[in-house]
């Protein structure tokens, strides 16, 4: 399945994973089964993040906890948009993540799964807003926490992305230069 998935800079030199297409749209709601479905091609993939240089697996429970976890159940409109569109740069977001800080696990549910601790790192993404004509009108710029386990096999396992928070931003444009969307971002204080 063909992803249209691009990787830019902000002025500031911080990456920003732009996510072209709204895949997982919903007026009230998201259908986060959809959303399940789209995650299980990533089962058994993993990734390397640029900055740490941690090698990231994708485990069977991450679709679940994705798609079902009580940070997914509290998002609403945009944010819950958001998120499940976010599904579509999962390899991109792992990658660019940067700001990794760690958490000793303090649940005994997880004594296995996160037998030594959990890091989060943070990510952003730009996703698309479209215009009555179908157009692109601008960009939502995001924000995200990447939650990685680190398991009892000593391998680290993306878990769920949470505290989406959308950033604040001036209007975007859509201008393209070929196919790569120029200067949108060059007013945005990250």
């Amino acid at each position: 399945m063909k992803r249209n998935i691009s990787v830019i800079k902000d002025v500031n030199g911080n990456n920003i994973v732009l996510i072209n297409d709204i895949r997982f749209k919903g007026k009230r709601q998201i259908d986060w089964k959809d959303v399940e479905d789209y995650l299980r091609k990533y089962i058994g993939e993993f990734y390397q993040i640029a900055e740490s240089k941690d090698i990231i697996y994708i485990g069977s429970d991450f679709k679940d906890e994705f798609s079902g976890s009580n940070d997914t159940a509290r998002l609403r409109g945009t944010l819950a948009k958001a998120k499940a569109n976010a599904a579509q740069g999962i390899p991109q977001l792992i990658e660019n993540a940067h700001g990794k800080r760690f958490k000793e696990n303090l649940e005994y549910k997880h004594r296995h799964d996160a037998k030594f601790g959990w890091y989060r790192y943070d990510s952003r993404f730009a996703i698309p807003v479209f215009g009555e004509d179908n157009e692109v009108e601008r960009y939502n710029i995001f924000r995200v926490e990447m939650l990685i386990r680190h398991a009892e096999d000593n391998k680290m396992y993306l878990y769920d992305l949470v505290n989406i928070k959308k950033k604040r931003a001036p209007r975007l444009s859509s201008k393209l230069y070929g196919n790569k969307p120029i200067s949108f971002l060059s007013n945005i204080l990250l």
